[in-house]
C-alpha cells in the first residue's frame, strides 16, 4: 500500500508519518508538497500535523487553497482514505471535507499532552481494527484543537455514526477534566458521510513505538492497511 504524506509550507509531522509507515509498518511512502496536483497513485492520502502557512489568520484557511486540496478532494469523491491529524484535521474542516469547525481551547492556551481517547465507531477504514468502547492512547499538541459545530451538525453527526472519538479518562468516561480542549460533546474526531474520510486532533503517528508510550496509533494503520487489502473498494469507493 502506498500512502501520500502531503507537506505545507509549516508542517512538520510529516516526517513521523514517513517513519511509521515506512521503517515501522513496513510499507511505501511518499511527501506531496502543497503545490502538486499529481497524487502519484497512491492509495491512501495523509495530512499531517503542523502549523501551515496562513494558520496566523486562521488555521487550515490558507492550506485548504493549495493545487494538492483540489486533487485531495477529487481523491476522496471517488473513495479515496483521506487521514487528517491535527493542522490535517483543521485543514479537512476549512476544506469542507469534514463538517464543524477548530476553534482555539476553551483555555487559551497551547495544549501538549498524552489523552485518552474512547473509540466510538469501527465502521470506517480508519478504525476497523478497534472495538467501539476501547479506550486508546494518543498525544496532542494544538492551540486550534476544540471541535464545535452547531446544534443542527451535531445532530447529523450523531444520526450518521459519523462521531469517531471522543476524549475520555482512562476508564472511558467522559469526566470534564478528561477533555483537554473544550470540545464539543468531547468529540475528537469525525468522518465523513461516505466514511472514506477521518480527522481528528490527537497524533496516532506519534503513539506507533512501544519506546515511545504507546503503540495505539498503530490501531489506526492496521485498520487502513486491513481494510485496503480485504475490501479497497466495494465498501467505501470505487477506486480501481
Amino acid at each position: 500500500m502506498k500512502f501520500g504524506i502531503v507537506a505545507f509550507p509549516g508542517s512538520w509531522s510529516q516526517q513521523d508519518f514517513y517513519h511509521v509507515i515506512v521503517n515501522v509498518l513496513k510499507e511505501q511512502a511518499c511527501y506531496l508538497w502543497h503545490k502538486e496536483a499529481d497524487l502519484k497513485d497512491v492509495d491512501c492520502v495523509i495530512l499531517p500535523g503542523g502549523f501551515a502557512h496562513g494558520d496566523y489568520l486562521r488555521a487550515g484557511a490558507i492550506a485548504r487553497l493549495s493545487p494538492v486540496m483540489r486533487a485531495v478532494t477529487a481523491f476522496a469523491e471517488t473513495g479515496g482514505f483521506v487521514l487528517g491529524s491535527c493542522n490535517g484535521f483543521q485543514i479537512l474542516t476549512e476544506a469542507g471535507l469534514l463538517p464543524g469547525a477548530l476553534l482555539p481551547n476553551d483555555c487559551l492556551h497551547y495544549r501538549c499532552r498524552w489523552v485518552h481517547l474512547r473509540v466510538e465507531s469501527r465502521q470506517t477504514p480508519f478504525t476497523a481494527a478497534m472495538q467501539p468502547g476501547q479506550v486508546v492512547r494518543m498525544p496532542i499538541s494544538h492551540g486550534d484543537g476544540r471541535y464545535y459545530i452547531d446544534q443542527a451538525g451535531w445532530k447529523r453527526l450523531v444520526e450518521g455514526d459519523q462521531i469517531i472519538f471522543r476524549y475520555c479518562d482512562a476508564k472511558g468516561e467522559l469526566a470534564k477534566d478528561a477533555n483537554p480542549n473544550g470540545s464539543l460533546d468531547h468529540i475528537a474526531g469525525v468522518c465523513n458521510e461516505r466514511r472514506n474520510v477521518l480527522g481528528l486532533m490527537p497524533h496516532p503517528e506519534r503513539a506507533a513505538e512501544a519506546i515511545l508510550g504507546s503503540e495505539d496509533g498503530c490501531l489506526m494503520f492496521a485498520s487502513i492497511l486491513d481494510t485496503f487489502v480485504c475490501s479497497p473498494l466495494t465498501t467505501y469507493g470505487n477506486r480501481a
